[in-house]
């Protein structure tokens, strides 16, 4: 095992791994108190059996630029491997503006592969690689240092072992012929606008009903408010309002500092100063604004137009083609994708697309057009043309 402290040393070690077909990648951070996840320290590992084929860089180190990583990254004769990669990426695209390629995520493959639903790194290990990891360093606070050994050996497991995991996943993968499952995939992961939050955007993440343009109106102008002073003060948004203290205000449209005071959800420190004046301005700005300039009330799913029927028996057809063919029932469809495609809606387009269709989807249109019939034999439920 290699500790990197400096850029030489990183670039040194990201030339090493240029020789070889791919390179594990794993990161620690902390978010507990920032908006932007802070980078502690980055895992890496190329093929070999040696100790200088691994290596920790730590991140916080004075004398540590990150290019010769950003280099590797940019070049695609080397996969980059990850697990459950979306946090890592985020942080290298919010620092850098860069991405991987190629990339590969091991829970993705390990899903398209049969391994289960959203599969974590320790089952992989257990299943593949027939050993066990400590987990116990996992919440540590890895801005502290030094780092323990026990922190050391918990950090380098997660690069160390992804290796046999990778091996095992591309071959399985190239068998099967489904790499092109995983590339389509990625395609989501592999985008940066996955990773960029638009505080203009952030109101769609609420979880909300109702019918009223203009509580509508006023949750988007607090979410947005909300979402760029905290990216500006680098604070989680939680910290400023919680979800439910904003839909609060949403519903109660406080203009005043006195009516903002009887806000029963809203933090303490929020009603007062000059985040209080700013809370009550963004509400009266946002009570003034004319009609027209409010969000489009969403369309009402009519759960009522899908067959109950049709429903139930498109959820057995789902169960017996994720057996049959060895994929995560959730990563061909969720409950609300299907419905979605039930109802002709474009949430469930993906099922019409790609491999989905190729082995769900074409046979979903064909049930529910009534050319195909379900039956139960002894290996289960078939299909069968009518």
């Amino acid at each position: 095992m290699r500790e990197i402290k400096t850029t030489e040393d990183l670039a040194t070690f990201c030339d090493e791994a240029r020789a070889h077909p791919f390179v594990t990648i794993d990161t620690e951070f902390l978010r507990e108190r920032t908006y932007y996840s802070q980078l502690c320290l980055i895992q890496m590992a190329y093929p070999g059996d040696g100790e200088g084929d691994a290596a920790l860089i730590d991140a916080l180190a004075p004398d540590l630029s990150l290019e010769p990583l950003y280099n590797l990254f940019r070049d695609t004769r080397v996969v980059k491997v990850f697990h459950a990669a979306r946090q890592d990426l985020e942080i290298f695209v919010n620092k850098a503006g860069v991405l991987p390629d190629p990339l590969f995520d091991t829970q993705v493959a390990a899903m398209v592969c049969g391994y289960g639903e959203q599969v974590g790194y320790e089952t992989l290990v257990r299943s593949v690689c027939k050993a066990q990891i400590d987990k116990s360093s996992r919440f540590t606070d890895w801005a502290q240092r030094p780092l323990s050994q026990k922190q050391k050996d918990y950090a380098l497991a997660d690069v160390t072992f992804l290796r046999d995991i990778y091996n095992k996943l591309a071959a399985e993968l190239e068998k099967s012929g489904r790499a092109s499952w995983v590339r389509e995939e990625l395609g989501v992961l592999t985008s940066t606008d996955t990773y960029i939050i638009k505080p203009e955007d952030a109101w769609k993440r609420l979880k909300t009903r109702t019918n009223s343009a203009r509580f509508l109106g006023i949750a988007r102008a607090l979410a947005e408010w909300r979402e760029r002073e905290a990216q500006t003060r680098d604070i989680p948004r939680n910290r400023l309002m919680k979800d439910d203290a904003l839909l609060e205000l949403a519903a109660n449209k406080p203009t005043t500092i006195e009516a903002l005071g009887k806000s029963r959800l809203l933090l303490r420190e929020a009603r007062k100063g000059r985040t209080a004046e700013a809370i009550v301005a963004v509400v009266a700005e946002a009570m003034a604004l004319p009609e027209s300039a409010l969000p489009k009330v969403p369309r009402q799913k009519n759960n009522a137009q899908v067959s109950p029927a049709l429903m139930d028996l498109l959820r057995v057809l789902l169960k017996a083609k994720s057996e049959q063919a060895g994929v995560a029932q959730k990563l061909i469809a969720t409950t609300a994708e299907l419905e979605a495609w039930a109802q002709g809606a474009p949430e469930g387009a993906k099922l019409r697309n790609g491999w989905r269709a190729e082995i769900f989807g074409n046979d979903a249109a064909a049930l529910r057009d009534g050319k195909l019939a379900l039956t139960l034999g002894k290996s289960g439920v078939k299909a069968i043309d009518v």
